[in-house]
């Protein structure tokens, strides 16, 4: 499966189902085939999103950090961050928020 976001304010922004079924939990909804964010939803779905990507770069840093200080070779990350994958669906809220168009997947 494929999450495929639509609104009349962005481009459609597409993921997989593991990664959208991460960013659903993570802003405190459960994954859906369909669904809609309303305007008025997306300031606070932003703000979790934003949250758990300050998260995941702290988490990131304090490997970096910890590796550095007891003289190991610097972990590798896995290749795309938290913050990479979440902002397109971030970017889209902004704009759709800003706008007041809402935000569909599966329609």
């Amino acid at each position: 499966m494929l999450y495929k976001f639509k609104s009349k304010a962005a481009g459609n922004v597409i993921m997989t189902a593991p990664v959208g079924d991460r960013l659903m939990r993570l802003m405190g909804r459960e994954p859906a085939i369909k669904g809609i964010f309303l305007p008025e939803q997306m300031p606070q779905l932003v703000a979790l999103l934003i949250a758990a990507m300050a998260d995941d770069d702290a988490r990131r840093q304090a490997l970096l950090a910890e590796a550095e200080a007891e003289g190991r070779p610097q972990p590798l990350m896995e290749g795309i961050s938290l913050r990479q994958r979440a902002w397109p669906l971030v970017d889209m809220m902004k704009r759709a928020h800003a706008e007041g168009h809402e935000i569909v997947w599966g329609v």
